[in-house]
């Protein structure tokens, strides 16, 4: 691994890291990977998140071109936000993830009873 590291200035990890580091981003991607959502849809999916974190989040995975922001010209104004398709070649890394989860729990119930 570490000369895969030396390649690049910056090691890949660290990258990936960096792109989905924040309170919120993989389960922004997650939601994002069924269909594109408004930013008000994405607010009811987690709604433990302010206004200005979740616009923050948004913003950032944009900067990282892992989402798009379509703005359309209408009154109240539209906004969606779905996946580039950068973002969409990091959905089968969150698929594994979400499979570990799943099976950690599942052998946490287990070793519980």
């Amino acid at each position: 691994m570490r000369l895969k590291c030396a390649k690049y200035d910056v090691c890949p990890m660290v990258l990936v890291q960096n792109l989905l580091s924040g309170k919120r981003k993989i389960l922004i991607l997650w939601y994002l990977s069924y269909k594109t959502l408004r930013f008000n849809e994405i607010k009811q999916k987690l709604p433990d998140v302010t206004q200005k974190m979740l616009t923050q989040q948004l913003r950032s995975l944009e900067e990282d071109n892992l989402i798009y922001r379509n703005v359309y010209p209408v009154v109240p104004p539209k906004v969606e936000y779905g996946l580039t398709e950068l973002g969409k070649k990091i959905i089968p890394i969150l698929e594994m993830m979400h499979s570990f989860g799943a099976e950690y729990l599942e052998s946490q119930n287990v070793n519980q009873n």
